[in-house]
């Protein structure tokens, strides 16, 4: 039920013009439900469309190169092809696993498989199924995928039979983790059981940030989600919708430890992608989840908390006018990309959907502070033992921090600036691509990318 809260009174939309100077281009259109955006450490867009394309776009000029066609993907109403992800260390293991609906003689069923990039054919191959057999619909079925530490991470919807969200025996209803090769890991929350949440009715968005997995949920007829994921823990659906507010909701939520969302609307929005914004470029975004809509056709911004367990305000960003949004990515520059839902979703008709791009064309990827243009340079790169860092022609007022962050989001390594001029042991990291962020204080200040080899 819908939590009565001052929160839902400073609602607003705004101009952010008037921040930054927030431009808007279509980068491709055309497409059929770009289901799923992943901003590549090739700094292509990879994405998949409803009818089993993969695809990978090149933001600046928008052409596509198709990757693999997947002829298993059944569209089923919402049911198609869905969600992806790309290993954190794609350089030196380039396996890409999608998830997509297929048909099992008559019976519809959702799959994750995992398929191998080949760099020089440019081209999908070896396809291999991760899991499967899992219960699908015409509606309800997920799916968003995130890799965190080695561990594959699955939404999947209820399959509008909502007593399997409950049920511990079904892999409905249920944030799943997975060993990278479909195993079940032995720290799971229930001995040979994938589960690592349950009591979810549809979740369509998820991003790991803050040290904290994010997830969107569409609602019934009342109260749309925003959830911080806890291991083992209940997320109360069907008996409980949003909040914990009712007699037979409090009666359950203290029975079965529920935990309550951080936000929830009603009426619905039709909540769905979901990314961690906190790049200068737009400094008003920063700290913020910025979370696609269906049925309000909205692009939100979520700013967190201090402590990033909860929202503290909402923003509509009102430029963005392209009806049904489906989903977002951003890219290491802090340039947001958004795909939107409104073809036919049988896969009949003309093809309407797009790919746009949000930008501020006046940033020049380095922060100015008072006339001054701090200059970063990291070297070697890549690196395998050591990585200098260079700041230049900048006097930092606040205490000079860095922070190497990989491609899920997560803070591997950070510590101070000593000088101009800092080594740093990376000897114990991944292979693998990561951002150099720096800060003055709590303002970041500089940002590129390095390699770990």
């Amino acid at each position: 039920m819908k939590k009565l809260l001052l929160l839902l009174l400073i609602v607003f939309s705004v101009d952010t013009d008037a921040e930054a100077q927030l431009t808007v281009r279509v980068v491709r259109d055309s497409l059929f439900i770009p289901w799923e955006l992943v901003y590549g450490p090739d700094n292509h867009i990879w994405f998949t469309q409803k009818n089993g394309y993969i695809c990978r776009m090149q933001p600046a000029s928008g052409k596509i190169d198709t990757l693999y066609n997947e002829t298993n993907t059944r569209i089923q109403s919402e049911g198609g092809m869905l969600g992806m992800v790309l290993h954190p260390q794609f350089s030196n293991t380039p396996h890409v696993f999608v998830a997509y609906n297929y048909l099992d003689a008559s019976v519809y069923k959702l799959r994750v498989a995992r398929y191998e990039y080949n760099s020089t054919t440019n081209t999908l191959q070896n396809p291999q199924t991760i899991i499967e057999n899992i219960g699908a619909a015409s509606f309800h079925n997920g799916c968003r995928l995130l890799i965190i530490d080695g561990y594959l991470y699955i939404t999947t919807g209820d399959a509008t039979v909502t007593s399997t969200s409950q049920n511990l025996g079904s892999l409905n209803g249920k944030l799943l983790r997975l060993n990278l090769d479909g195993s079940i890991p032995a720290d799971n929350p229930i001995a040979g059981n994938a589960a690592w949440s349950w009591g979810h009715r549809n979740a369509q968005g998820m991003v790991y940030a803050n040290g904290k997995i994010y997830q969107t949920e569409h609602g019934a007829n009342t109260d749309d989600e925003v959830n911080v994921i806890q291991k083992g823990r209940n997320y109360g659906w069907p008996t409980v919708q949003g909040y914990c507010n009712t007699a037979t909701e409090i009666s359950f939520c203290n029975d079965s430890a529920v935990v309550e969302p951080i936000e929830a609307w009603t009426p619905t929005l039709a909540v769905c992608g979901m990314d961690y914004y906190d790049h200068p470029m737009f400094p008003q975004f920063q700290k913020s989840l910025l979370m696609t809509t269906l049925k309000d056709s909205t692009l939100y911004q979520l700013k967190l908390n201090t402590a990033s367990d909860d929202v503290s305000s909402i923003s509509k960003v009102a430029l963005i006018k392209y009806r049904r949004l489906r989903d977002i990515c951003i890219s290491p520059e802090g340039r947001i990309y958004i795909s939107t839902s409104n073809s036919a979703s049988s896969g009949t008709g003309t093809r309407i959907d797009r790919i746009v791009e949000i930008y501020d064309p006046s940033y020049n990827s380095i922060a100015q502070t008072e006339n001054q243009q701090p200059s970063i340079e990291a070297y070697p790169n890549p690196a395998t033992d050591m990585l200098t860092i260079k700041i230049k022609q900048y006097v930092f007022k606040g205490s000079a921090d860095y922070k190497i962050v990989n491609m899920n989001g997560q803070v591997v390594m950070q510590g101070k600036l000593q000088n101009s001029s800092t080594a740093i042991g990376v000897k114990t990291l991944p292979a693998g691509l990561y951002k150099l962020m720096v800060y003055d204080g709590a303002a970041l200040q500089a940002v590129t990318g390095v390699a770990i080899q």
